[in-house]
């Protein structure tokens, strides 16, 4: 008589509750299955009709959710013994996450119409198994609450004049006694994200929003009245209060609303769409309509070569005196959101012609001056992808196809919208750019040691990267990496020094600019923004500096007493000089209809505007002689 493979799980928790019948029905149908190291068991874009219920056996896995702004949240792990899946089906699909194996992972994977059927009749099984989701729904729920979600985004500069009160909604408020079931009724009716609790309509107790009321199903209580379920210590706001406290909240709990309050009564709410009806706010309205963007077409619409009104919103800034530099940080922040939802559009384009959700994590990275973020209008790619290491992965071919296709389709969607393919290939659709963690390693290594003058730029490009979508640990292990070995490199610090000095800053002795050809122009990023650029960076590898900004990079110099604050704050001021130069005339490209460049006609300027320039070059020269000077004493050392 044959003995099932199975057998061995009879007598082991919680299986020992089920009949034997029960038993032969769960596992009867029961299959194994192996996962590689970073293969997803699940995947939240998986459809419903596709997630099983799987019963670890060895190995670890992990479960990550992906947040709005595209970073991936590591919620808790799965050990042998956790049943997986289980929770996403209970709830419909409503909570979505994915489940990726750490190591090599085995599971049994359970028919889930018999494993559900049984739940429904065997008491003890089910309590057993909610029990088990009620914990997993605490933790998830309690990280989504409170942990912070850093985002990137700079807000409306109206925000730091306006007043709450002026943009308060209407409160919904549900009596303490009232039950669980009334308020989620109440919540689904509504359509707002959390119900105010109170017995007078006027004074707070608290709030109870969809965490509470799932966790309140879970535990089978939801005739329970919503007092013993409620959020006691919650946020709120004076209707006197300026609404970028509210926005500077919302930002780190994306899930709740906030009361506002007048003296000690309840007035109103603010919640994330309280903003996009802010008169003027330009910025809250197109970086909306990028996040609920479906389409390649919806997003070239938004994109800031073809939207007019992103164009005038960056013109009234230039107006407002807002420094150059921290315009061209906002002009990247809104790129940053176009390059994430056009990944996302990518993801589910591959999921809807069949590829599948990707099969292993990834991190996909901006690199050259949206990695600094320090764009103009006239811009084109620079980007790659870090991807988690699959070399011993069974399925390694369909992976490498996946994965070529999907980097096609997103360099393919950014050309559509705007940014126009690389001239000189950096772009994640290119192998070189689209490398395994380990390959990225051994990659740098190579450069490293084996560096010429043609791939020193393609470096320096690189060497600015920055993570924007995925999983960002893989970018953060490797700029560890990068930094570290650049740090000790003093032949390639030596390169990147003589490939900065190609191209001279066009000023002479007596402050004469240069112009060249007939027209008489001046190449503001190759000739002027980059040498300050350039030489930030190499000051900024050489004492181990992080930072990808050249502001933040200035500032950690001056910090560490690298850079006298005064010379800092020179370099700032003669980056927003150039910046704003490129600015305008790129503005004025568009206006015209000419193509994007940053070339500026020197004939066009005033008098003023001559002795801005002349002053900003100057200190990019004095940077560029001081690195000189370096290069020189380092050759003949």
């Amino acid at each position: 008589m044959s003995t099932s493979p199975f057998e061995f799980y009879r007598t082991q928790y919680p299986f020992d509750l089920l009949t034997d019948e029960e038993y032969k029905d769960i596992f009867g149908k029961a299959i194994i299955k192996e996962y590689s190291a970073n293969e997803f068991v699940i995947h939240e874009d998986q459809s419903d009709e596709t997630i099983n219920i799987h019963f670890l056996i060895s190995g670890l896995a992990n479960n990550i959710m992906h947040r709005s702004n595209g970073r991936q949240l590591s919620v808790r792990f799965y050990y042998p013994g956790d049943l997986v899946g289980i929770m996403i089906l209970l709830t419909s699909g409503e909570m979505r996450f994915s489940v990726q194996a750490l190591e090599p992972v085995k599971t049994l994977c359970f028919d889930r119409e018999a494993f559900l059927k049984i739940m429904s009749n065997n008491t003890k099984f089910s309590k057993v198994v909610m029990d088990g989701i009620s914990h997993l729904m605490k933790s998830l729920y309690d990280e989504v609450k409170y942990k912070s979600s850093t985002t990137d985004e700079q807000d409306d500069r109206e925000l730091y004049k306006k007043r709450a009160g002026s943009y308060m909604e209407q409160p919904t408020f549900i009596h303490p006694q009232d039950s669980i079931e009334k308020a989620a009724r109440m919540l689904e009716q509504q359509k707002i994200e959390a119900l105010l609790v109170s017995e007078d309509r006027q004074t707070l107790l608290g709030m109870i929003g969809y965490g509470d009321l799932l966790k309140a199903y879970f535990e089978n209580n939801h005739r329970d009245p919503v007092y013993q379920h409620m959020s006691e210590e919650s946020y709120s706001i004076s209707d006197q209060e300026f609404i970028y406290d509210a926005l500077s909240y919302l930002k780190h709990h994306p899930t709740e609303i906030i009361p506002v309050h007048h003296k000690d009564k309840i007035v109103g709410i603010l919640r994330q769409s309280s903003f996009f009806t802010i008169r003027n706010s330009v910025y809250f309205d197109l970086t909306y309509r990028i996040s609920n963007a479906t389409q390649v077409k919806e997003i070239k619409e938004l994109s800031p070569v073809y939207n007019s009104r992103f164009q005038k919103f960056v013109t009234s800034l230039i107006e407002d005196q807002m420094l150059a530099y921290d315009i061209s940080e906002l002009i990247t922040n809104y790129n940053d959101r176009i390059h994430k939802q056009i990944v996302q559009i990518a993801e589910d384009d591959m999921i809807a012609n069949g590829y599948g959700a990707p099969p292993i994590n990834y991190c996909f990275l901006v690199m050259g001056s949206e990695g600094r973020k320090e764009q103009a209008f006239s811009t084109d790619q620079d980007n790659g992808m870090v991807l988690a290491d699959y070399e011993n992965s069974k399925n390694k071919q369909q992976i490498d196809q996946y994965f070529q296709l999907f980097a096609s389709k997103i360099n393919d969607m950014l050309d559509q919208c705007g940014f126009p393919y690389c001239s000189g290939g950096i772009m994640a659709r290119e192998d070189k750019w689209r490398q395994q963690s380990s390959e990225w390693h051994s990659s740098i290594g190579r450069w490293i040691e084996n560096i010429d003058a043609e791939e020193i730029r393609d470096f320096t490009i690189f060497m600015d990267f920055r993570p924007i979508f995925g999983d960002f640990s893989l970018a953060y292990d490797l700029k560890k990496y990068v930094t570290q070995r650049v740090q000790r490199s003093l032949s390639l610090h030596q390169l990147l020094m003589k490939d900065t000095l190609r191209f001279r800053v066009p000023v002479q002795p007596f402050g004469r600019i240069s112009g060249v050809g007939k027209r008489r122009t001046l190449n503001l990023k190759k000739s002027a923004i980059m040498q300050i650029v350039n030489a930030i960076r190499i000051y900024s590898m050489k004492y181990g500096i992080e930072n990808i900004n050249t502001i933040s990079r200035l500032d950690a110099l001056a910090e560490q007493e690298r850079f006298h604050p005064r010379d800092a704050e020179n370099a700032k001021l003669a980056l927003h000089k150039l910046m704003l130069f490129r600015l305008k005339e790129n503005l004025q490209q568009l206006q015209n209809g000419d193509p994007l460049t940053n070339e500026l006609r020197l004939v066009q300027l005033n008098k003023v505007e001559r002795r801005s320039l002349r002053d900003a070059l100057n200190v990019a020269k004095r940077l560029q002689q001081v690195l000189e000077l370096s290069y020189n004493r380092n050759r003949v050392m």
